[in-house]
């Protein structure tokens, strides 16, 4: 996939994997239909960006790996 540019670290790509995941099961698991899939997709989302390693909000925002802020 050559059309993106990684914006996030290895250690963010790793705890965006693990709480995506966690959130979703728990999500799904705790709370009711409708909440419970809501929130098992947004885990599902977060965990993807640490999958992929790109996140489009930090892209808009201007905040990546090798950036500095206030720039």
């Amino acid at each position: 996939m050559g059309f993106y540019r990684k914006n996030i670290g290895s250690l963010q790509q790793a705890s965006r994997i693990a709480l995506g995941l966690g959130g979703a099961t728990a999500s799904y698991m705790l709370a009711g239909p409708p909440y419970g899939l809501a929130g098992a997709a947004v885990g599902v989302v977060f965990a993807l960006t640490g999958i992929v390693g790109y996140c489009p909000f930090c892209a808009v925002a201007g905040l990546g790996r090798g950036q500095r802020r206030g720039r």
